[in-house]
């Protein structure tokens, strides 16, 4: 069972994750803190040592969550391939479920973070990199399976896959159209079949 603290510090998480996600690092003040949680700026700052340290693990809560849906759906088959079709499966409707999230977090944080705040691009730039190794590992292990041709480099197909994915989404959230986001998974999926496929 989480302490009185915890569980605090939990909601505080919880409640701001959403706005920095929309408003961005520079843009959400204490204000908007206190006002969402309806606490004090000596109770958020008893909970977190700034409004960095709050940002940061906002960033991390919206992540995770995404991350683990995503690692959800590819559960739904046990074969490398697959996976990776899974992965744009996603993808696909990932419109509709990153709005409840207030907008894509490696997006809205990675672009509001290059020109702001280099230890929250820090954290972004990880989990790009850290995403990017999982899509090059389930390549390697489609290759030693004989499901992926041998002769595909997993880092380059790794990015170049990641940042298709987000390109479209900044296209379908500039545009407000899903269709760039579709589309690009119907591309990518036809790419990998000819392109990746054994």
């Amino acid at each position: 069972m989480l302490s009185k603290s915890k569980l605090t510090s939990k909601f505080i998480i919880e409640t701001v994750a959403p706005i920095f996600n929309k408003k961005g690092y520079a843009a959400t003040s204490m204000s908007d803190i206190t006002n969402a949680t309806n606490l004090t700026k000596g109770a958020i700052y008893g909970n977190f040592e700034n409004k960095e340290a709050l940002a940061i693990a906002a960033f991390h809560k919206t992540v995770n969550d995404l991350l683990k849906r995503v690692a959800l759906h590819q559960e739904q088959s046990k074969s490398p391939l697959q996976k990776l079709y899974l992965i744009t499966d996603f993808y696909k409707n990932y419109y509709d479920f990153s709005k409840e999230l207030g907008g894509c977090p490696i997006l809205n944080i990675g672009v509001d973070s290059n020109n702001q705040n280099t230890t929250l691009l820090i954290e972004v730039r990880n989990v790009i990199t850290k995403t990017q190794q999982h899509i090059a590992k389930l390549i390697d292990w489609g290759k030693e399976i004989g499901e992926i041709k041998e002769t595909v480099s997993s880092p380059v197909f790794a990015k170049q896959l990641y940042s298709r994915i987000q390109g479209a989404i900044f296209m379908t959230y500039t545009m407000d159209d899903s269709d760039y986001l579709k589309q690009t998974m119907e591309e990518l999926n036809e790419y990998i079949k000819s392109e990746i496929e054994n």
